[in-house]
């Protein structure tokens, strides 16, 4: 059975049974604290623990997630894998033990005619928490199955929790039988490799309030919920390679192709030598899993998600290298997973363009850095082995990681291929330093330095802010919370001018900062007091909190205000917002449907858009975008915004931007109609020519397969336009030139100046080969070393290094010592030359030259025949030139 005849199958199992089916969301979690989405659940958390409430009784998704705890792993057993989907079953307050056990075997165990998945009843075991009956009973009960055949473990293997305290509670595993060829009888209970009873779904029964978790073991149950949660999870993968005949998950339908054509590539047959076997598991898996990240909108950078997507594509380069194949590899194996997948994710046919051009890129960039990058790593290592300790610093494995983009698995694979270690640990704190900094900014940007708790507090208490951004630049309101960075609670003392804080309103007209827009600016007004707002962020969903200055009187809890937003800001605001989308529609248009929108930022007056796109655009691209732009807002298109669910606006053909999370209900944004449809949270103009002037300031590379425009609009766009039109006045006033022939005066005397240039050139060369010819008159003999020392002024160091070697020649086959120190700029350039044979009496350019960099407060170094340094105390050339002069005749044992 295909695998996604498997998750169709799912899906429809539950569905008929009152499930609302949940598309998959994205790979990019919605939660902070995680990187990707790793657990089918994970999209339900705020219903599961009771933060919001669930919009539907029972649901049922089969959930994208990608877990990379464990990627060094991946190959080396057939057990490790990053992309896998989790068929899960939802009940928020519904059903319970009695019903997910039902649910799960009328699927397991029904006939694959009547569309279930056809396990053999009597090979299936499933496990229970130590106390939990009711659950054993229920197997017997509903199922059937035997009492040997219901196993009871301890909390490390059935009880479930977040880690923190909440809602937790027994699970129950189900496994089936693979066959005495696998292992020995005895159930889960004996096999505790997993090799024979394999699990294959999970049952999580969430009926406990817990509290003081300590440890996955310890924790303090404090009773029972109010409402019981049924959350499960099926891995797909798993079921496929049992319903498909084969061993493990790489031989699966939507795996194996790509391992196939990888061994193809490479000429070896998978299954004959292990370390090939490890090479082509590691293609298999990361290829599919690059393609599904990118398919999310992921692109390859250092930091966060991009870094870990980064790290897998050149995991699965460097592989196929390893594996003898020197020509790119992704535009072989790519296609091949996409074909592979699309049954399940038609999206990924669709956007193939866009997602092949990313990873294309990444590993083009990748084949090249290999050949910089290994030359540093070749010569940190020749260095190491040099020095008699055979390591790496973490510095300089972190160096590789951020300058070049070697993953750390790549430099402790090369490490190890020269035999020598590497500080990994080094590695890993210079690593988490950077990422704490990342963190904190994000985190202190958000809530300042206060506990978030404080805000979830509030929202418990008052529900969430009514938020009227959308209808209304003023509101009556009241303060619910002053929340002071340094206090744990919202702090029931008043605030004075002065002081910054942040405020909880009952309701507000403030947007909040998110989906690339700054947040809106204005003032709150109460009787005898006024306070700047200067930020506006959601620290917990649902609640608006205010960061403003007070300005004047006091501020405390309960106070009644009036919230008003500065118009202009407003207005500016909303013309950068509805302008992006024009420019991004423009893009669509002039460069195609794959330059696609993948981040954005607009303030009052200013846009920046970054969007998938391979190499700069010409600059008839350019004038082509401003102009469809700007035809759009001379066009005056109706701006209007709808709500409708999430499937509807996919059918309805709106753009979700990557990187965004959407709930069930979302907003489309249209300007002109199907010209700019688009997912958006954001205020925007009433009509597309209220954006005013458009004017394209900027374009740029961001990252690998990624560019990035900027535009000014309104206002700004009018000011930069005019300051372009004072510029080009004074310069041709300046020039005495009529504008339009700005550009061949300007070309004219660029010309001019080259051929002035190369004079000069080819006139220092010449003075150059005159003092060649002085200096090496008179050379002077320092223990039978001819020894030439000099000052010409005004030389630069690569001119005085042209010079030196000229002189250095000029002296013969004798034993001969060149060293010039020049006054160019208030800098001091220094040069030692030796020819061939003082080098074999022993003598070191390096020597000479550092002898003489002291008396000018500098330093320099190079090969033994030629160094070059520089200084700042030009009073000291004298003595420099004495002090390397002395420095050969100490050589000499003069």
């Amino acid at each position: 059975m295909q695998t996604a005849e498997i998750r169709r199958r799912f899906l429809e199992h539950f569905a008929t049974r009152g499930h609302t089916v949940v598309p998959s969301a994205s790979l990019v979690s919605p939660d902070p604290s995680l990187l990707f989405t790793v657990a089918g659940m994970v999209p339900f958390i705020p219903y599961l623990t009771g933060r919001e409430p669930a919009p539907f009784p029972r649901a049922t998704s089969v959930q994208k997630c990608v877990r990379t705890l464990d990627i060094e792993e991946v190959g080396k057993t057939t057990r490790h894998g990053t992309f896998f989907q989790m068929n899960g079953n939802f009940s928020f307050g519904d059903y319970f033990k009695d019903g997910a056990i039902q649910h799960a075997w009328e699927l397991l165990t029904g006939s694959v005619a009547d569309g279930g998945l056809g396990f053999d009843p009597e090979r299936l075991w499933v496990t229970v928490y130590l106390d939990d009956d009711e659950a054993a009973d229920a197997w017997h009960r509903i199922a059937g199955l035997p009492v040997e055949r219901i196993q009871r473990l301890g909390k490390k293997d059935n009880y479930w929790h977040t880690g923190a305290a909440g809602p937790g509670g027994p699970c129950s595993e189900i496994y089936y039988d693979r066959g005495p060829e696998f292992g020995p009888e005895g159930g889960p209970l004996v096999d505790t490799a997993g090799d024979r009873f394999l699990e294959i779904w999970n049952l999580v029964f969430m009926q406990y309030e817990l509290t003081d978790v300590r440890s996955k073991e310890e924790f303090t149950v404090v009773g029972e919920l109010p409402n019981k949660n049924i959350d499960t999870g099926m891995g797909l993968e798993r079921v496929a390679f049992l319903l498909q005949g084969v061993d493990n998950m790489y031989e699966i339908d939507e795996v194996a192709p790509v391992l196939r054509r990888a061994a193809e590539l490479a000429g070896v047959a998978y299954g004959k030598d292990h370390e090939a076997d490890v090479r082509l598991r590691v293609v298999a898996d990361h290829v599919r899993s690059g393609l599904m990240l990118i398919g999310d909108g992921i692109t390859p950078g250092n930091e966060g998600r991009g870094y870990i997507l980064r790290r897998l594509l050149r995991r699965a380069v460097r592989s196929m290298k390893l594996l003898g194949v020197e020509d790119a590899a992704l535009p072989e194996l790519l296609p091949v997973s996409r074909d592979a997948m699309s049954a399940s994710y038609p999206e990924l046919a669709t956007d193939f363009d866009r997602i092949s051009s990313v990873a294309y890129a990444e590993e083009e960039a990748f084949r090249r850095t290999l050949t910089s990058g290994t030359a540093l790593f070749d010569t940190a290592v020749a260095q190491a082995k040099k020095a008699g300790t055979p390591a790496l610093s973490g510095e300089q494995a972190f160096s590789l990681h951020d300058t070049y983009g070697f993953p750390i698995d790549v430099t402790l694979e090369m490490a190890a291929e020269q035999g020598v270690t590497v500080d990994e640990e080094g590695f890993r704190a210079l690593m988490t330093e950077q990422r704490d900094r990342a963190r904190a900014d994000a985190r202190a940007k958000r809530t300042g330095s206060v506990d978030v708790l404080a805000y979830r507090r509030l929202l418990a208490e008052h529900g969430p802010t009514d938020w009227q951004a959308y209808e209304t630049l003023r509101t009556d309101s009241r303060v619910l919370g002053v929340v002071t960075e340094g206090d744990d609670d919202a702090a029931p003392r008043p605030v004075g001018p002065g002081e910054i804080t942040r405020v909880v309103l009952d309701r507000t007209p403030f947007y909040a900062e998110s989906g690339g827009q700054v947040a809106d600016a204005g003032i709150l007004t109460w009787d005898g007091g006024r306070a700047e707002v200067i930020d506006v962020q959601r620290p917990v969903k649902g609640l608006v909190a205010h960061q403003v200055r007070i300005l004047e009187g006091e501020l405390r809890e309960g106070a009644e205000l009036t919230a008003e937003v500065d118009r202009e800001w407003r207005l500016s605001a909303c013309q950068a917002h509805s302008g992006t989308h024009v420019v991004h529609a423009a893009l669509r248009q002039v460069l195609g449907p794959q330059a696609l929108q993948s981040g954005s930022y607009n303030r009052p007056g200013y846009l920046r858009l970054d969007f998938a796109w391979q190499g700069a655009l010409t600059a008839q691209q350019r004038t082509d975008i401003e102009d469809v732009a700007n035809a759009a807002v001379r066009a005056d298109h109706a701006v209007s915004a709808s709500w409708m669910t999430l499937p509807e606006a996919r059918e309805f053909g709106a753009l979700a931007l990557f990187g965004e999370t959407y709930g069930e209900q979302v907003r489309v944004v249209e300007i002109g109609g199907p010209w700019s449809r688009e997912l958006c949270g954001g205020t925007h103009v009433r009509g597309s020519a209220q954006i005013g002037t458009l004017a394209l300031t900027g374009e740029s590379s961001v990252g690998s397969g990624s560019r990035r425009v900027e535009a000014v609009v309104g206002l700004e766009g009018f000011r930069y336009l005019a300051r372009e039109r004072d510029l080009v006045r004074q310069l041709a006033e300046l020039l005495k030139t009529p504008q339009d022939g700005l550009v061949e005066r300007v070309g004219g005397m660029l010309s001019r100046l080259r051929d002035v240039d190369r004079e000069l050139a080819e006139l220092r060369s010449r003075q150059n080969l005159a003092a060649a010819g002085e200096l090496a008159a008179g050379a002077r003999d320092v223990g039978g070393v001819a020894v030439v020392t000099g000052a010409p002024s005004g030389l630069g160091g690569g001119d005085l290094r042209t010079l030196a070697l000229d002189v250095r020649g000029r002296l013969g086959d004798r034993p001969a010592v060149v060293l010039l120190a020049s006054e160019s700029g208030g800098k001091v350039a220094l040069v030692a030359a030796l020819n061939p044979a003082a080098l074999a009496q022993g003598l070191s350019a390096n020597d000479v030259l550092k002898a003489a960099a002291g008396p000018v407060g500098g330093r320099g170094g190079g090969k033994a025949d030629v160094a070059q340094g520089g200084g700042t105390d030009a009073a000291g050339i004298p003595d420099a030139l004495q002090a390397g002069e002395q420095a050969v005749a100490a050589a000499t044992g003069r």
